[in-house]
């Protein structure tokens, strides 16, 4: 018994020697990789949610800017008062004489609030300075119609676009929640939101003149026809002016109604391509899809 111990002590003293040269206890000379900060952020990125949208080339998922559906069911409804929409809120002035649609908002102009709408809220990078894009408008209103006039200092005036692709050159656009204390809260697109476009001419301020809705999407298409538009200028400074019918946003107006609003304006540089390079707004929150984002109008007298 005791020679079957000492035998196995040998034995284990043995295989533990050899041991000491087997692969797996060796040592092992690993570097040591530092990843690059950049891989590292892209690790940790917060990336933001489906919900956000890109203003009207927004269109790209808004492509034709109305790509996002109507609801299936009816949006949720909240009746609310002494609430505003953070964005900017704006003034139209009641006119007792309409003014004359010719380009020109001078017969008018001082009896209204001239606002900027500078906000770059699409294609940043694509904008350079005030001199690329820099609009202001005055708003007006009677019975029938509501009055824009817009003045864009740009330094090259691009409009080859027709049609619902008039936001892929110089143009500008409005945004109206027709239903704002119903829908207060509704962060989507409903049938009471509306996109109309106007553009300032094909080819040129002297071309062909447009009006565009494209949303609601049951009412989508061309309003040219109803929409009375005029414009003047070229590059480095145009002039806008449009008398738009209160029917086509299926509401009769009254001193002290407010809607939710945005005016944007759409700017091409590129003659040789139909684009929204860039698209600023008198809000800086706007997003297309969401009526929370945009400002107010009230009609005052």
């Amino acid at each position: 018994m005791y020679k079957k111990l000492i035998i196995a002590s040998v034995i284990f003293l043995l295989v533990a020697m050899m041991s000491c040269n087997l692969p797996f206890f060796s040592q092992q000379n690993f570097q040591i990789f530092k990843q690059p900060e950049k891989t590292l952020t892209a690790m940790f990125a917060v990336f933001p949610s489906a919900t956000v949208s890109l203003p009207t080339e927004e269109a790209t998922e808004e492509a034709q800017p109305t790509v996002t559906p109507e609801p299936a069911t009816p949006a949720p409804t909240y009746t609310v008062s002494g609430l505003e929409r953070t964005g900017q809120r704006v003034t139209a002035k009641y006119l007792t004489s309409p003014p004359v649609i010719d380009g020109d908002w001078g017969d008018w102009k001082d009896l209204t609030t001239a606002y900027p709408a500078a906000y770059v809220t699409f294609g940043f990078g694509n904008w350079e300075n005030s001199n690329d894009l820099e609009p202001s408008f005055v708003l007006g209103w009677d019975d029938t119609y509501l009055y824009v006039a817009v003045k864009v200092h740009d330094d090259k005036y691009v409009q080859n676009s027709t049609g619902q692709f008039i936001y892929k050159g110089d143009s500008f656009e409005i945004l109206m929640d027709t239903n704002l204390m119903s829908d207060f809260y509704t962060d989507f697109l409903s049938s009471d939101d509306y996109q109309l476009g106007i553009s300032p001419g094909k080819g040129s301020t002297s071309g062909p003149k447009e009006a565009y809705l494209w949303y609601p999407k049951s009412q989508k298409g061309s309003c040219t026809s109803d929409v009375t538009v005029a414009s003047t200028g070229g590059d480095g400074l145009y002039r806008v002016e449009a008398k738009i019918p209160w029917n086509i946003f299926g509401i009769s107006p009254y001193e002290g109604m407010r809607v939710g609003f945005a005016l944007s304006v759409s700017d091409n540089d590129n003659a040789a391509a139909n684009v929204q390079q860039s698209l600023t707004s008198n809000v800086a929150t706007r997003r297309l899809t969401n009526p929370t984002t945009w400002g107010e109008l009230q009609l005052i007298k």
